[in-house]
């Protein structure tokens, strides 16, 4: 008996041919706008020209132009950040994957990922879409443009270009999901760290600051799922502005359009470590990213003022216990840390910084000083704006005929990677999510799971949860509202508790 033939569908620009993968069907490298070359780089995405013979879709393809990332410190990275830059120009792609038997009216996932708006690409073994697939879920992965041709401010240039990018994906799957398998319908649009902001955006914005009028982005999707983003991970123009002489100076142009639109992307990949470290504070507002990466969303105001224009779509939203630790334990700064770095992060990132750093003493007692500091970066970089969006979006739907509804969670599971200090920190909860936990680069004492067995069944349950949220709008516990909080913490036990970060929520508003 022959094997059956390899998939082909038909989209709006022609047809792909995919392959057969573990019981599902993927497509890889399928365009969803024109290659961004030249001037066009600074430019909003454009729609991609047909092609007229079948275009294979069998194997991954370009990435957008970044800086190879394998590792934090000691952790390896790798499954998060992918291969780094696949050079082609041909890169404003997505993949699809889907169950192989497929059905019409599938719910529909679109993730996007993170990488600090400056790596990452759907190549990260990470994403495989596998679970979702088998699980009766069409998952949409997405590249957009990073770094400077995706989030440089510049005069003449639409701001947040990768964020563009990832409307104009979710254009393409409302035109062409159903050939799939998928109802375009119901779209729950993902992502996770720079991912997640750039959720919370697409969320936040008006219709016509992202798309066009006649076809508003919240149109696009009807759930959301931030995974340890910000509602306050956006810069100020005046901050965006900084980047962009920083990176003037860096390359010795003028910071305009026509002496950026001259050079090449090898050349913005080359002066990335120049942009290193940048201090964004300004007069009037604090560095949202305490200096992780000198690129964001550019927006007038923080997205959980503007999370009313979420228009009736319902919430996924959480983080991780200790996300900071992800930045300090793989270089050994949870043992190295001082009171001073302690106070340091604290008025890096607060308006009262003593006041912060005893609100956080008081609330963890017996912590060391590394973990203190980890508790402030972490909620520095997502907790609060983390909370302050599933707050705004409660408040906002609270008394609406839309329906919509919030959910929140925290996911608390510790690895014992890096001699037990990785813990519950950003990144954690992915392999989990995506069901990826058999992957070999995520199993040692310098990889992200760490040694040892992990819980059972908590893969399988989270997993679970993100699939039928994206099917019913329920992830399977209480709605989060502004009286009760119901958050679920997510760790070898499910337990769903109630404003379990109030201290630091108050220290934060304080």
């Amino acid at each position: 008996m022959q094997p059956p033939a390899e998939p082909v569908v038909n989209t709006a620009s022609g047809a792909v041919r995919g392959r057969r993968h573990r019981g599902t069907t993927v497509f890889f490298d399928i365009p969803y706008a024109a290659p961004p070359t030249g001037r066009a780089r600074f430019q909003a995405p454009r729609p991609h020209a047909p092609w007229p013979a079948v275009r294979d879709a069998t194997e991954p393809g370009p990435t957008a132009p970044q800086a190879k990332r394998d590792a934090f410190g000691t952790l390896d990275m790798s499954p998060y950040f992918g291969p780094g830059w696949i050079k082609g120009e041909d890169y404003l792609t997505l993949t699809v994957q889907a169950p192989e038997d497929t059905g019409p009216d599938l719910p529909v996932m679109v993730f996007v990922h993170g990488g600090g708006f400056t790596a990452g690409s759907t190549r990260a073994p990470l994403y495989d879409g596998s679970a979702f697939a088998r699980d009766g879920v069409v998952l949409v992965t997405v590249n957009y443009r990073l770094g400077i041709p995706g989030f440089l401010r510049l005069s003449g240039a639409p701001d947040n270009r990768g964020l563009l990018d990832v409307v104009a994906a979710l254009r393409w799957v409302q035109h062409n999901i159903d050939a799939f398998g998928g109802d375009p319908g119901n779209v729950t649009l993902c992502g996770q760290s720079a991912g997640a902001i750039i959720v919370g955006a697409v969320l936040a914005a008006a219709p016509d600051t992202v798309t066009a009028p006649d076809a508003p982005a919240t149109g696009l999707f009807r759930r959301a799922i931030v995974q340890s983003g910000s509602a306050e991970g956006s810069f100020t123009p005046e901050q965006a502005a900084r980047t962009t002489h920083a990176a003037a100076r860096a390359l010795g142009i003028p910071p305009r359009l026509d002496a950026f639109a001259a050079v090449s992307d090898e050349q913005f990949v080359a002066i990335m470590p120049d942009l290193a470290g940048l201090d964004l504070t300004t007069p009037t507002h604090f560095d949202p990213l305490a200096g992780i990466t000198p690129f964001s969303v550019v927006a007038d105001r923080r997205d959980a003022h503007a999370v009313p224009a979420g228009h009736g779509i319902d919430l996924l939203v959480g983080g991780n216990s200790e996300e900071g630790n992800l930045y300090l334990a793989p270089l050994d700064l949870l043992t190295a840390s001082t009171s001073a770095d302690v106070n340091a992060i604290a008025a890096r990132t607060h308006h009262a910084p003593a006041g912060l750093v005893a609100a956080y003493r008081a609330r963890h007692p017996q912590a060391t000083v590394g973990e203190l500091r980890s508790a402030i970066l972490g909620d520095a970089l997502f907790g609060n704006g983390t909370r302050r969006l599933t707050e705004a979006h409660a408040q906002a739907h609270a008394h609406a005929t839309s329906g919509a509804r919030t959910y929140a969670y925290e996911f608390a599971w510790r690895s014992n990677a890096l001699h037990g200090r990785l813990g519950a920190t950003h990144t954690m909860e992915l392999p989990f999510v995506f069901h990826t936990t058999h992957l070999p680069r995520l199993h040692g004492p310098h990889a992200l799971l760490g040694t040892g067995h992990l819980p059972a069944d908590l893969a399988q349950r989270m997993h679970t949860a993100w699939t039928s949220f994206a099917r019913t709008g329920d992830p399977g516990w209480d709605t989060y509202d502004t009286e009760r909080r119901a958050t679920m913490r997510i760790a070898q036990d499910w337990t769903l508790t109630h404003d379990p970060r109030a201290a630091e929520r108050r220290a934060w508003h304080h």
